[in-house]
């Protein structure tokens, strides 16, 4: 009882019919080293898998006749299971297009915004597609859009390089930033995490000389 119940567990998961559960008349059958061997009784079939000391597992139901190998089908089982986890592996991790949106005459605070996110999307693998709008007049000074772009390209250089500069197509300007290779959150003098760049801090006015007292 504990032994089936233990089969159920192992063969949870895509179910594919086998041995005695394979009740049509005749099947295509696939040998156990690959070869086909082609339309024959099911009985047969069945027969020349238990010689085998192997199972008879259909592979294809929906073909006419169904289509059958003679197969480990534990190991099968355990080579699906195996492939599928490789699979949302991979899915998981690929790569990504995202997208940054700013503006010609974008202030500085909404830049360094947008430029965090750029730096998030780099560093979790995702190429970033900046993309810059124009709306009305400002078609007529395309050279904001470039300025834009050259800032965010300036800025996130330490996370992802240029993979297509910037181009007019239209009312859109666009850049494709990919992300560095082995990238790894750089870091400053000190230390600590290097941050995005932010709106720099405006220079500190001269001192005015100390007046000389008279003594």
């Amino acid at each position: 009882m504990g032994k089936r119940r233990h089969q159920r567990a192992k063969e949870t998961g895509p179910q594919y019919r086998k041995n005695q559960r394979i009740r049509v008349p005749e099947v295509r059958l696939v040998d156990e080293n690959g070869e086909q061997a082609g339309v024959v009784e099911t009985n047969d079939a069945r027969r020349r898998a238990k010689e085998a000391g192997l199972d008879l597992v259909e592979v294809s139901p929906n073909a006419r006749p169904p289509v059958c190998k003679i197969m480990d089908y534990g190991k099968f089982l355990y080579q699906q299971r195996k492939k599928e986890k490789a699979n949302k592996s991979t899915t998981k991790g690929s790569s990504q297009l995202k997208e940054l949106r700013v503006r010609p005459a974008i202030d500085d605070h909404d830049l360094s915004y947008r430029l965090t996110n750029g730096v998030r999307f780099l560093q979790t693998g995702h190429k970033v597609q900046v993309v810059c709008i124009f709306k009305g007049r400002q078609m007529a000074h395309p050279e904001h859009g470039f300025d834009v772009m050259k800032k965010v390209a300036e800025a996130l250089k330490d996370f992802g390089k240029i993979e297509a500069p910037a181009k007019m197509m239209g009312r859109r300007m666009t850049m494709l930033l990919s992300p560095l290779s082995g990238l790894q959150k750089p870091k400053g003098k000190d230390g600590a995490p290097k941050k995005v760049p932010s709106k720099p801090a405006p220079a500190a006015p001269d001192a005015p000389p100390a007046s000389s007292k008279p003594s």
